[in-house]
């Protein structure tokens, strides 16, 4: 059995409505993140914000990085596939 790729988080940069932000992950969820944003036909800026919209509304909201490992845990079992949902992300409200 391969050892899984241990590694300590690193800064990226996305953009959320058009401000700057970073976020600490560890190279394999960023990977995870480029794969699934492509695959729905998205930036990685408008998946994250998605993310960030839905980690909002959460009752008690995790931080954007946990939100993005939690999101992908859970999506990657039901699949990435499946076009983004229309969203009011960025429409005011």
């Amino acid at each position: 059995m391969q050892m899984p790729p241990y590694h300590p988080p690193k800064k990226y940069s996305v953009r959320i409505d058009g401000h700057r932000t970073s976020i600490s992950l560890e190279p394999l969820f960023w990977e995870k993140l480029t794969t699934a944003a492509r695959m729905r036909n998205q930036s990685i800026n408008a998946l994250v914000a998605e993310i960030d919209a839905e980690r909002i509304r959460a009752e008690t909201p995790p931080g954007l990085a946990g939100a993005i490992r939690i999101w992908l845990v859970t999506h990657e079992k039901g699949g990435w596939i499946a076009p983004a949902a229309p969203s009011s992300v960025g429409d005011g409200h």
